[in-house]
């Protein structure tokens, strides 16, 4: 088959990378891409957010699938133009895609199944957020109603901090702090049918320890050796089913991908956040994982299908990603600077450790830095402590001036498997 990825980002690499591999695959196209899939794809330009265009590309390319990798382009219902142009899409509708785009729906619909959550309350005014505020005590945890590219939410003790960020967004939910270690689990679902994946952590923090301000993720790891092994399980039958079967209740059913991001907590799993696409990093280490070829999945949730799927099949070793972040980044990131290392981690690394590409791009013959993060680095091992060590080793062959990583990932989970 012929596959379209709507994207440029690491997310949109390993989704790429891994059609790539697939057999089925024929034909595999991504707009608008970046320096590193242009090595497993064919690039085009395309807005992303205008769904009139993305249908008129995948038509005119011929392709039998499209898949949507960010956010925004699905709460603005690119997939529905997509389909309505009568090509399967992966990636749900502008309204269900709401679960992502508007942390109040998400609440409700997750009150209307039943999924264990946060205790929150959604304010429009300073008056309504002093009193969220107060109610709940420090640490605050304040986020914005929104879209904010992973960046929206802030916990925090200090309260002017919270009223400060509340302020700056036209709504915000202000909920319960919850303990306990983060866990992403993702799940492709048709609507009716759900296959969970398998579990991983991200570091949301820039700095090692977690430190530093908030950022879209720089690194994860996946499995999780100190997770209950029923941990699965559970959240398919406490969250992830129970909302699929609200959505589709509700007439504006969700298929794509479901994602999950949990807190264990001393109470026992609470969902955090739902996003409506594959996450970045996680999506990093749990497709190097993925045994079973990606596009008949994909397919298949998009075909509403998935019921007739064969289980999914898994590697027994671990992966890790390290993300590799420019100068000043999360912040306003500094651009343009160029990158070496890449042809030695191909040369020396492969094929234990790759490069997956997130704000890159080409200029004279040359891969430079266009984004906040920038690559990914992911390696697979026997087990966390192997993989570790080999992605590290291959970030360490990377040049990019003034860039940043964490030194951490995994290493916790490591040391207790």
């Amino acid at each position: 088959m012929k596959v379209l990825v709507i994207g440029g980002g690491a997310r949109e690499h390993a989704l790429c990378r891994s059609l790539s591999l697939d057999p089925d695959v024929t034909a595999l196209y991504c707009a608008p891409g970046n320096a590193g899939i242009a090595e497993v794809a064919e690039l085009h330009a395309v807005d992303a957010l205008d769904g009139a265009a993305v249908a008129a590309l995948a038509t005119r390319l011929g392709a039998e699938l499209v898949v949507v990798g960010p956010e925004a382009p699905l709460v603005a219902g690119v997939a529905d133009a997509v389909r309505a142009a009568g090509i399967p899409c992966f990636g749900p509708s502008g309204e269900a895609a709401r679960l992502e785009g508007s942390k109040a729906f998400a609440k409700d619909v997750m009150a209307g199944a039943g999924v264990p959550t946060a205790r929150s309350y959604v304010c429009a005014t300073p008056e309504e957020t002093e009193e969220a505020l107060d109610a709940f005590g420090a640490p605050y945890v304040v986020k914005d109603d929104g879209l904010a590219a992973g960046k929206g939410v802030v916990v925090t003790d200090d309260l002017d901090a919270a009223r400060t960020h509340a302020g700056a967004c036209d709504r915000v939910v202000i909920e319960e702090f919850l303990d306990g270690p983060e866990v992403s689990l993702f799940a492709i679902t048709d609507g009716t049918t759900v296959v969970p994946l398998q579990p991983a952590q991200d570091f949301k923090r820039a700095l090692d320890g977690d430190e530093g301000p908030n950022t879209g993720g720089m690194g994860a790891y996946s499995p999780l050796p100190w997770a209950d092994p029923k941990l699965v399980e559970e959240v398919m039958e406490t969250v992830l089913q129970p909302t699929v079967d609200e959505m589709r209740r509700r007439g504006t059913p969700f298929s794509g991908l479901l994602y999950a991001g949990l807190a264990i907590t001393s109470r026992g799993v609470r969902v955090i956040e739902f996003n409506a696409r594959f996450g970045d990093p996680e999506t990093q280490v749990v497709l190097a994982r993925l045994k079973t070829p990606l596009a008949g999945v994909l397919l298949a949730s998009a075909n509403g299908t998935l019921a007739d799927l064969e289980p999914l099949r898994w590697s027994d070793e671990a992966a890790v990603t390290v993300v590799v972040a420019s100068y000043n980044y999360p912040d306003t990131p500094r651009t343009g600077d160029p990158i070496t290392g890449l042809d030695e981690v191909a040369a020396e690394d492969a094929p234990h450790a790759y490069v997956l590409h997130a704000g890159t791009r080409h200029e004279g013959g040359a891969v430079v830095s266009a984004g906040g993060r920038v690559l990914s680095v992911t390696a697979i091992g026997s087990g966390l402590t192997e993989a570790r060590e080999r992605a590290y080793a291959a970030v360490a062959r990377i040049g990019l001036e003034g860039s940043q990583h964490r030194t951490d990932i995994a290493a916790k989970a490591a040391a207790e498997a």
